[in-house]
């Protein structure tokens, strides 16, 4: 696949706009590259941990039963789980870690146990690639650093939802108590996420982690008596780097499936609100339509596009908010789109039709989740369902518009 630059985490971080910039241009590439291998990524793979242990699970039995398949609605494992003893349900979450792990309609607590078993394999895993005299030191480094993520992620109170440890790694963290939440928020992030960056120590809150920590601590300061979770979902496979997969929507494709995957398989019935990051939001444009209606709002921020023209195109019932920080060097990207190339007009654009929210205090692209910013204080407010509390970009309050005081206060 044709790469105009491979720099870590570029896209996030850089002013280097030449490629958007030169996005029109880039069209012919486009033709070069559908005549030259643009499905390299499809060429077949050997077969995975995750569907190593999906395939187990597909032949196994419990008391004679045929176990369901892994991939059936999420209704029907859910009733299927409920159907086990206690002990049934943990046998089969330590027989098929990360199956059991990464499906949807398992119980959420099951998953938890199972994926902190497929986490320790996974290091166990790694450790050995350390040693390993066959790798070169790179590789051996590379598999110190995700042993350090991996003891991280297993630190006792953390609550990991999804866990795929093949190629840079997927993983989704809650904040939280999902079981019981009335309220439920996903931060869906952008490009260079991966298992090494879900969490960083330098810019915290520039990484899934740290943006859902900071989310959920601000919605319990905002609203105490509302029982929140925060999901820092980081289960697609996102960009890397200012290449070609970001200026299109062939990432935000999959990991829309997989977001809609997601929620229609959360426990309960709080209400959903997706807050979307850089090339995450055009995870959730690409999402949009299919979303069930529990998702009451969806929420960008620093976004290229959400590959539609106006939030109407969207095609969804939840209300769509959007903010940009003055100095996000985002805006300097052509919002628009050339043979799927780019992705489409401006969210925070008049035209586009969004809620325009205020994010003073966000400093730059990565800010946004930051505390102590009136971005992350909105954040919260929609997180909570506090919608008139919510601080518009314009002094008129035109992202108020429409909104009653039922809507408010989260009832419609």
């Amino acid at each position: 696949m044709t790469s105009f630059d491979t720099s870590p985490q570029l896209f996030e971080t850089s002013p280097g706009l030449n490629v958007w910039r030169a996005l029109l241009a880039l069209a012919v590439v486009f033709v070069m590259l559908t005549t030259t291998g643009w499905t390299a990524l499809r060429t077949q793979r050997a077969a995975t941990p995750l569907a190593a242990s999906v395939g187990a699970w597909e032949r196994g039995r419990i008391d004679g039963r045929r176990l369901p398949d892994a991939r059936t609605a999420p209704a029907r494992l859910a009733r299927f789980f409920a159907s086990l003893a206690e002990g049934q349900r943990a046998y089969l979450a330590r027989r098929y870690p990360l199956a059991v792990g990464n499906m949807n309609g398992a119980p959420v607590e099951l998953r938890y146990r199972a994926n902190r078993l497929a986490l320790g394999q996974a290091r166990r895993a790694e450790l050995e690639r350390m040693r390993d005299s066959r790798l070169s030191p790179a590789g051996q480094r590379e598999a110190g650093r995700r042993v350090h993520r991996l003891e991280s992620l297993l630190t006792p109170g953390r609550h990991i939802l999804a866990f795929d440890p093949d190629g840079s790694g997927r993983v989704a963290e809650v904040f939280g108590d999902l079981d019981r939440a009335d309220r439920v928020s996903v931060v869906v992030p952008g490009v260079d996420t991966d298992l090494l960056t879900f969490q960083r120590s330098a810019r915290r809150y520039a990484a899934p982690a740290g943006m859902a920590e900071a989310l959920y601590a601000a919605e319990r300061r905002a609203s105490p008596s509302t029982r929140t979770a925060v999901i820092a979902w980081a289960d697609y496979t996102a960009p890397s780097g200012l290449g070609m997969d970001a200026a299109t929507a062939m990432r935000a494709d999959a990991g829309a499936v997989r977001l809609n995957a997601l929620v229609r398989a959360l426990p309960g019935q709080a209400p959903v609100s997706l807050f979307c990051h850089s090339y995450g939001s055009v995870v959730c444009g690409r999402a949009a339509r299919a979303l069930p209606a529990r998702v009451t709002d969806i929420t960008v921020a620093g976004s290229p596009g959400m590959r539609a023209a106006r939030a109407s195109q969207l095609r969804t019932s939840a209300r769509v908010w959007a903010m940009r920080d003055a100095d996000d060097w985002i805006q300097d990207v052509p919002y628009l789109e050339v043979g799927g190339l780019g992705h489409g007009a401006d969210p925070v654009s008049a035209a586009f039709g969004a809620r325009v929210l205020s994010a003073r205090g966000a400093e730059g692209h990565s800010g946004y989740f930051v505390p102590g910013t009136e971005s992350l204080a909105n954040f919260a407010e929609i997180g909570v369902g506090s919608y008139r509390s919510v601080a518009c970009a314009h002094e008129s309050g035109t992202c108020h518009a429409g909104l009653s005081a039922a809507t408010s206060a989260g009832r419609a």
